[in-house]
């Protein structure tokens, strides 16, 4: 990993130099991808935050392993290079591996980078072994929806007046998973559960944080400003599909306090799957309010 540690502490590195991370990331780019068993012509997935401890990694690697798509929407905090250090596994690898393996066999691949994998940001414009950079876009959908495809950060309004609180709030999550982590090993030893305690605590303190921000409400009316019928984003780790505001509201959730994705049926449909539920249940119109798969409704 010393070519990605160099470049994230340095200057901005030149477009030549995305190669040179994608060697260290995948040093055998050769492997096939799994056959999946379920397609959609688009997938959308945000907040993967790979390089961390909260990533839900087991999850993440079988949901890819089982779904593919014509067009895959990375839509950021893909990489998470807010930690001081990085806690990069075996298992995170394979799902850099299996995302880069779909784009070999001829998914689109695009990524609008967070504010955890900002540095990314200075590539907009290029690609990085088939995935184009890209800061936002217009998505159509097959029913003719525009939908503006952005992190959303942008919405946060404690990301935009208090960055350095935001950042060391982000470190002591991790320093906290890594004493749970400790805490589990030794559960383990003990023939005991792991502890799922970090998990909520930290959703405890972001949905006090979440209540006080009406971020689905800014956010829709960003797409409004692009002229765009909706918008799908992340970041905020609250997945929904609902139109209060007036726009579509698309959010694909995480895979740190949910293992949630957002997909586009063949007819244009949006739905949303959590697939820590086991199940795909019956999709819901976007139109609808409770518009859910595998959710309960808000």
């Amino acid at each position: 990993m010393s070519a990605l540690n160099m470049s994230f502490q340095g200057q901005p590195a030149a477009p030549e130099a995305l190669a040179a991370l994608g060697r260290d990331f995948l040093p055998d780019l050769s492997h096939p991808a799994p056959r999946a068993t379920r397609h959609f012509p688009v997938l959308f997935l945000s907040d993967l935050h790979l390089g961390s401890r909260a990533c839900r990694e087991e999850m993440l690697l079988t949901f890819l392993q089982t779904h593919s798509a014509d067009t895959i929407y990375l839509v950021g905090d893909i990489i998470d290079t807010w930690m001081p250090t990085r806690h990069w596994t075996a298992r995170q690898q394979e799902i850099l591996a299996l995302l880069f393996a779909r784009a070999r066999q001829g998914a689109r691949l695009v990524y609008t980078p967070g504010n955890h994998d900002a540095f990314f940001r200075r590539f907009i414009g290029e690609a990085l072994l088939g995935v184009e950079i890209v800061d936002r876009l217009i998505h159509q959908t097959a029913d003719g929806t525009r939908l503006l495809v952005v992190h959303g950060d942008e919405g946060d309004i404690f990301e935009a007046r208090f960055p350095r609180m935001t950042r060391a709030v982000a470190r002591a999550d991790g320093a906290f998973r890594g004493l749970i982590a400790a805490w589990n090993r030794g559960r383990a030893r003990m023939g005991l559960a792991p502890s799922r305690l970090a998990d909520r605590v930290v959703k405890w303190v972001n949905d006090l944080a979440r209540a006080c921000d009406a971020f689905e409400e800014r956010l829709s009316g960003l797409a409004a400003a692009h002229q765009a019928d909706g918008i799908v984003c992340g970041h905020f780790h609250k997945p929904a599909l609902h139109r209060d505001f007036g726009a579509l509201y698309a959010n694909c959730g995480d895979w740190v306090e949910n293992a949630t994705a957002l997909v586009e049926t063949a007819g244009g449909r949006l739905m949303l799957i959590d697939w820590a539920a086991q199940e795909a249940r019956t999709g819901v119109e976007i139109s609808a309010r409770p518009a859910h798969m595998g959710l309960s409704p808000a």
